[in-house]
């Protein structure tokens, strides 16, 4: 049993009415779900494994694997897409290694696309974590990365 799974169990009381609470905050704690956690979850609460996973799929905010510690959020909405940031997006995947929707070997960076993120008028938008840059080309996006390490 892990105990910080434990300590998160134990702040809801078990309660199964808190199950998306729960995953939230064990993804918060891991930056993803461990399966081990998941299983945790399910016999701790007495819920099938099944109905836990189902959670746990459902909303696109949970991931099964690994993140990286920085999120990489491409927005590729029209006003977006149409300023080139198909380009940006295939810019960083290359410099990262890695396509939308992975994470890079060391897990410092998880790259992913978004639909938008409602400053179209700056597209193409890119947001690392909480910061956005607008503007986004791709010349501008290696040192962009530098300033995540």
């Amino acid at each position: 049993m892990d105990d910080k799974v434990s300590t998160i169990l134990d702040r809801y009381d078990l309660d199964r009415g808190f199950l998306v609470s729960i995953l939230q905050d064990i993804q918060s704690e891991y930056n993803y779900l461990p399966k081990d956690a998941l299983k945790q979850v399910s016999h701790s609460m007495a819920i099938s494994l099944s109905q836990v996973y189902q959670m746990a799929t459902f909303f696109k905010a949970f991931s099964l694997k690994p993140r990286g510690r920085h999120t990489i959020s491409v927005c590729l909405g029209t006003a977006c897409h149409v300023r080139g940031a198909q380009n940006v997006m295939d810019n960083i995947g290359r410099r990262l290694g890695v396509s939308s929707e992975e994470t890079t070997e060391d897990l410092k960076f998880t790259l992913s696309r978004v639909n938008c993120v409602g400053c179209c008028a700056q597209g193409p938008m890119v947001l690392i974590d909480k910061d956005y840059y607008g503007a986004v080309s791709s010349d501008k996006v290696e040192s962009m990365l530098k300033k995540y390490g």
